[in-house]
């Protein structure tokens, strides 16, 4: 009788080095095997310092760390990588993706944003319900919206 088995994985990072570390405890058998939840979401960047200034001074996330080639920011729960290594591997910069920022208040995030020079693609509209969105572009064109309710 097999019990459940698992395979667990360290990423560590320190100066400047990503070290992965494993232990294999089993394997999981392929029917039960599931996804349950994102990490991390990576974008592929052309420019690693233009887009840390951009998500960091114009949108207002956390940069955890950054080394060459590489940046990541508290997306609360979720990290969002920047990556010039993904964007030299592919061939397209920019596909059918769009990151979602929550906010508690579509218009207001909408003028902040636009005070910071931010451009819309589109402006605050009702999608679903009560929930509102707008829409804007990284500087490597990635597609992301504010997405909540429409005020406080």
């Amino acid at each position: 009788m097999g019990g459940r088995r698992t395979f667990c994985r360290l990423f560590l990072l320190t100066a400047g080095r990503l070290t992965v570390y494993s232990s294999m405890k089993g394997v999981v058998p392929q029917s039960e095997f599931k996804l349950s939840q994102i990490g991390v979401v990576m974008l592929g960047t052309k420019e690693i310092g233009r887009s840390i200034a951009f998500y960091r001074d114009t949108l207002g996330l956390t940069l955890k760390t950054a080394f060459e080639g590489f940046a990541f920011f508290d997306g609360g729960g979720v990290t969002l990588v920047l990556s010039e290594g993904l964007a030299q591997g592919s061939s397209s910069m920019v596909g059918a993706t769009e990151v979602v920022f929550s906010v508690p208040d579509v218009r207001a995030a909408h003028q902040g944003l636009l005070a910071k020079g931010v451009e819309f693609t589109i402006g605050p509209r009702q999608v679903s319900g009560p929930m509102w969105a707008a829409n804007f572009r990284d500087p490597d064109g990635h597609g992301l919206s504010v997405f909540g309710p429409e005020h406080v």
